[in-house]
């Protein structure tokens, strides 16, 4: 099935689109983000400490599904029930 057209270029509701595509984003897979600047010693540093916050990240995310299924009647322990 082919993609939708392309939009227009410099159409002004295009931002409008991108914004609403990030609000999404933002609600199906919000990321704690923290305010501030860091300074590392190294390149290898910063990929150490970028490596831990998607590692929490993910962790988090896991967190709030399995949550969210443990509430739902329709699954038991994380496993949908035929």
């Amino acid at each position: 099935m082919p993609g939708p057209p392309p939009l227009p270029p410099l159409d002004p509701n295009n931002l409008k689109l991108a914004f609403d595509l990030m609000e999404l984003s933002a609600r199906l897979h919000p990321m704690r983000r923290e305010p501030g600047v860091r300074k590392f010693r190294s390149v290898e540093e910063a990929d150490a400490h970028r490596s831990n916050w998607e590692r929490e990240q993910i962790r988090l995310a896991r967190s709030r599904r399995d949550e969210s299924r443990n509430g739902d009647p329709g699954t038991r322990a994380g496993t949908p029930i035929p």
